[in-house]
């Protein structure tokens, strides 16, 4: 059934831009620690980061919340609220853990690149499962954003820039195409269910602001992310948890970034559909280009630089309809 949305005074309602900036920023600078934590604990290990050390972070803003408006510890939930959230959370936690697989097999920007192909995705499952129709210009920033994502993915032969196995030789060159793009186009798919769960977990609640929604939204995923995988770990690696405890600067630093983010994404997802959230959230692959370029000393093919130029292509288009 559709949902109706929320009504937001003019002001208000420009806010998810900046939001949706921030939190792809803050989204990259998480990705970055949880590569460098990927190839010191594991993949499973990196992934629990982002939820187990953001709870606390998560947390705090409840009771920052709590602070600014007493209703906030009555927000009034439902249990359909809690499928909503539960279906994003679950999609989520997967989505993460692909993404990380990938980044060990391609370059930090590409595997995120790949990731990055849930945008037309994520418009057909808000408009199957929400009612969201987006835009002919909103769908043709999304297609053009999509084909530069693509470009920018697309294997290079035996020559590769990535810093993973697949980088060292023409034969595993191919092996990146069976591998990492099947882990970074899943990471995609789960990608797109988890904001349209999030957006719906967003519009259950009748009279609550965005911002209490994104609050309690972000602390309750994380706590649930955290104990399904922290839990998974317990029983069969427990040495990845003695590992991120070691390892619990960068771990830190994942965790704080990741909840930030998230608290951003749930926030947008309240103010304004999910596909137009993550279109304009694709400004997460030019920050990736930097971070890729200034920090992993990465490079990037012509083809590829036609891909960022179509990625930004897309991005104006979204903004355009503003």
């Amino acid at each position: 059934m559709p949902f109706s949305g929320v009504t937001l005074p003019t002001a208000a309602a420009w806010a998810w831009v900046p939001i949706v900036l921030w939190a792809a920023f803050a989204q990259t600078l998480r990705n970055a620690a949880q590569r460098t934590l990927t190839t010191q604990v594991g993949t499973l290990p990196a992934t629990l980061v982002r939820f187990l050390y953001g709870l606390p972070f998560a947390s705090a803003w409840v009771l920052l919340a709590w602070q600014m408006d007493a209703s906030a510890l009555r927000p009034g939930f439902s249990w359909s609220w809690a499928a909503w959230l539960a279906f994003g959370a679950v999609a989520q936690l997967g989505a993460t853990a692909l993404l990380l697989m990938a980044m060990k097999e391609r370059n930090f920007i590409v595997a995120v690149s790949l990731s990055k192909t849930e945008v037309l995705q994520v418009a057909l499952f808000g408009t199957l499962f929400l009612g969201e129709l987006p835009s002919w210009i909103g769908g043709l920033a999304m297609l053009v954003a999509t084909v530069g994502v693509v470009m920018l993915s697309s294997p290079k032969g035996g020559a590769s820039s990535g810093t993973g196995q697949a980088a060292n030789s023409g034969q595993k060159g191919q092996g990146w195409w069976r591998a990492a793009a099947a882990m970074g186009l899943a990471s995609g798919a789960l990608f797109a269910c988890s904001p349209v769960g999030y957006r719906g977990a967003a519009l259950t609640p009748s009279g609550v602001s965005p911002w209490l929604v994104g609050a309690w939204g972000v602390m309750w995923a994380q706590l649930l992310q955290s104990i399904l995988l922290g839990g998974y770990l317990a029983a069969n690696s427990p040495q990845g948890l003695v590992a991120i405890a070691k390892a619990w600067r960068l771990s830190l630093m994942a965790g704080t970034m990741g909840a930030m983010a998230s608290i951003g994404w749930f926030t947008a997802f309240a103010l304004r559909p999910a596909a137009d959230v993550r279109t304009l959230g694709l400004v997460e692959v030019l920050f990736s280009y930097l971070v890729s370029r200034k920090i992993f000393k990465e490079g990037l093919s012509g083809a590829e630089q036609v891909g960022l130029a179509l990625v930004t292509a897309g991005l104006i288009g979204i903004c355009s309809q503003l």
